[in-house]
């Protein structure tokens, strides 16, 4: 009876300890907009002329540039695309699904074309996100078009706040949740894919690993073929955490670092 004592009182000392020791992914993390990067792939490419914009979006969109909504297919988390065009060196679209703004986005040409700010404002999540790029021209669109068309490559992110851009993490066990914005899902490490949802609709699936200690990798596919991958690795002292997101479509690999959101503690 005594060591059967002993032992119930050594495994009720061990419980809590082991309750206590979370991952180290555990929580939101804030972008750090200054250290947004991207490399290789294909540049984005925007027609605009006779009334008819275009771009070489996956799969590519071709509208009427007439502020009205049309229909597209094949896009993840919206499902029409309206261009107006601001004047002859700004654009801006407004992208809706079920009839909801999902995201607004304005690209203006700097005077001397060679650089472009685009600005736009994601409306997922439990308020607007916004943010601010500046875009470098590779090449020049056809002549007569607006100004606002090209070749374009992000230069550098000047701003990024909100929701969207602030990802949570919770891991219990081998299960990880991950919310940011308007998507989410709940997946076993190294289990099979599930569902993500985006802006409350399936958007293909995910599917998650851990490739160390502090390094998770998410692998998401459409139809059975995997599209994207986004491996973070958080630092040792579990401030901070990098990401790189290559995009298989584009070919262009994105990376960036988050700050862990302190929470305030109560006294």
């Amino acid at each position: 009876m005594k060591r059967l004592l002993i032992a119930s009182l050594a495994l009720a000392l061990l419980v809590p300890a082991c309750a206590l020791a979370q991952s180290a992914f555990n929580g939101t993390w804030k972008l750090d907009a200054t250290t947004v990067h991207q490399s290789g792939g294909e540049a984005m490419v925007i027609a605009l002329k006779d009334g008819m914009y275009r771009c070489n979006c996956h799969p590519p969109i071709a509208v009427k540039a007439d502020g009205q909504d049309h229909a597209v297919k094949g896009h993840a988390g919206f499902d029409t695309v309206a261009v107006k065009v601001v004047n002859d060196h700004a654009i801006e679209r407004t992208f809706k699904q079920d009839g909801k703004v999902i995201q607004t986005a304005t690209i203006t040409a700097a005077p001397d074309g060679k650089t472009a700010i685009e600005e736009f404002t994601v409306y997922s999540g439990a308020s607007p996100s916004n943010g601010k790029g500046v875009l470098k021209r590779v090449a020049m669109g056809v002549p007569g078009s607006n100004a606002a068309a090209g070749s374009w490559r992000l230069d550098h992110v000047e701003s990024g706040s909100g929701s969207v851009f602030d990802p949570t993490y919770k891991i219990e066990g081998n299960t990880v949740t991950s919310t940011a914005g308007g998507d989410s899902y709940t997946a076993k490490l190294g289990g099979k894919a599930v569902a993500n949802t985006a802006n409350g609709k399936v958007n293909g699936t995910v599917s998650v690993k851990m490739l160390g200690k502090n390094t998770l990798r998410e692998i998401y596919a459409n139809d059975g073929k995997v599209t994207s991958t986004v491996t973070m690795t958080v630092s040792p002292d579990g401030k901070s955490m990098k990401m790189v997101d290559h995009n298989l479509k584009t070919g262009v690999t994105t990376t960036m670092s988050h700050n862990k959101m302190q929470v305030a503690t109560q006294r």
